[in-house]
């Protein structure tokens, strides 16, 4: 028996990305039957797109249905809101589909047919994200076309999203740069897979193995790329584990960026891009130091370069399911049976999904200015208790009931509540939705001194024979930057 008769498709959206959906399926007959489109637009329902009905409204329609094993939900509907997906999770799992995919991400944001490679399996953070920004990609990208842009971290999961949505951008060549094997393939076959199903066919993707943290390989490498633009985002990122480990957070994080940044200053990378985070908001942590340090040096760096190079820094919170976040952590606690276990009950931070992160980073990197600091407009913050809830539920148990939340209280480096922005600090709306520029009354507590820093900091993290004492010091790290 054939897979078009076996698996039977119900696309949940009749608009633009589920008949792209549609007639993908139809092009390939491997991919199975889509049987109907499930709608809430009145406008729809009741009419045949291309021989395939629309029915709806979904609610009352899913309870109908007599789903097979082989039967199998995919969710095309770009603007729906978390709260939307979540009630149309529900439904759909009541009408027994125990398959349900969904279109999330590139597609969101791209004016381009959506292709079924592009879909995965509903995942929790599908349901706790808002509505996502809408964004032209194709048009915030157009400073990118026919360029070569370099990825830092591109395996990990901020830049590894940056990769999929640049592929879309017609860019030249795509640099997918890392010192971690496994993940640099991964993204490197994600990507070859994507193009081959016509998501950016001109576009050449060059993987690299390299370490940001070489002084000489990444001055060699940028000089051999001739990168026009650079995505800054490598960085250990963990904060308990970065307080055990000073000397490597400051190394990778300060020191890998300033290699990074006086080697693209060099072979005139005329867009240069880092990403910041809101632990480098008035510092508790070895992590938020580092990743204030290196924030400075961007904005200080970008003070005295010739006219044509625009080196900024763009600010966000956490990202929904990141790779060691606290959602994949749940989800392995949740298959294990509980607990789920907490910091603290009134913990909160700021959460937006990968993909539209990353659609805004590339957004104000093309109308960034020299010397800018931006922040992404995060919303509210979220309780970690109730994140914690709703996965629990997200499974089909109750919170408290068959899955126990404990509370281990605060880590060293970590504090209940993050800042966007400091005291010294204003955040200024600008004509872009959902990007702020943030204005300072005075600079930062380290960005007068940071070369200085970066001088007396280099020899803790690379032996100088002169200084012999200071290598992996950490005590000296901690007396320079006042974290005693």
């Amino acid at each position: 028996m054939s897979a078009k008769k076996t698996r039977r498709l119900y696309i949940i959206g009749a608009g633009f990305a589920g008949r792209s959906l549609a007639d993908e399926v139809k092009s390939k007959a491997v991919f199975g039957e889509v049987v109907a489109f499930l709608e809430d637009d009145k406008t729809l329902i009741g009419q045949t797109l291309d021989g395939i009905p629309v029915l709806g409204p979904i609610r009352n329609v899913a309870r109908l249905l007599r789903n097979k094993s082989a039967d199998e939900a995919v969710i095309a509907m770009p603007s729906a809101s978390g709260a939307y997906l979540k009630e149309l999770h529900g439904i759909l799992k009541k009408a027994g589909f125990d398959r349900i995919r969904i279109l999330p991400g590139l597609s969101q944001i791209v004016d381009a047919p959506a292709h079924l490679i592009q879909t995965r399996s509903i995942d929790p953070q599908d349901l706790l994200g808002r509505t996502p920004v809408a964004i032209n990609l194709k048009e915030s990208l157009a400073y990118l076309r026919g360029k070569r842009v370099l990825v830092t971290g591109a395996g990990g999961s901020i830049g590894s999203e940056l990769c999929r949505q640049l592929l879309s951008g017609a860019v030249e060549r795509l640099y997918l740069l890392g010192h971690g094997e496994d993940s640099i393939y991964q993204i490197d076959r994600d990507l070859r897979i994507l193009r081959d199903e016509g998501i950016g066919e001109t576009t050449a993707i060059v993987p690299i193995i390299g370490d940001i943290k070489d002084e000489r390989y990444i001055d060699y490498l940028l000089g051999h790329l001739k990168a026009d633009a650079i995505f800054h985002t490598a960085a250990y990122k963990h904060v308990p584990m970065m307080q055990e480990n000073p000397v490597a957070a400051i190394e990778n994080n300060f020191l890998g960026t300033a290699y990074l940044i006086n080697a693209a200053k060099k072979h005139t990378v005329r867009r240069f891009v880092f990403i910041s985070t809101d632990k480098a908001v008035e510092p508790v942590s070895v992590y938020g130091v580092s990743k204030q340090l290196a924030e400075a040096l961007v904005l200080e760096t970008a003070r005295s370069l010739p006219c044509g190079l625009d080196f900024m820094a763009v600010r966000f919170g956490n990202v929904l399911g990141s790779r060691g976040s606290i959602i994949p952590l749940f989800q392995k606690q949740i298959e294990k049976g509980g607990p789920l276990t907490i910091t603290h009950p009134e913990m909160k931070r700021w959460f937006m999904t990968i993909p539209e992160a990353c659609s805004l980073v590339l957004k104000a990197g093309g109308v960034g200015e020299n010397g800018a600091l931006y922040l992404l407009d995060m919303g509210e913050p979220i309780k970690i208790k109730d994140m914690a809830e709703q996965m629990i539920r997200f499974y089909g148990y109750e919170p408290h009931v068959d899955i126990k939340i404990e509370t281990i209280g605060l880590r060293a480096g970590e504090r209940l509540d993050e800042s966007l922005w400091s005291a010294d600090e204003s955040p200024c709306g600008t004509r872009f939705s959902k990007i702020l520029k943030v204005e300072r009354r005075k600079q930062s507590r380290f960005q007068k001194d940071v070369f200085t820093l970066f001088e007396k900091l280099k020899p803790v993290c690379a032996f100088d024979a002169a200084c012999p004492d200071a290598y992996r010091n950490a005590a000296l790290i901690n007396e320079l930057l006042g974290l005693n």
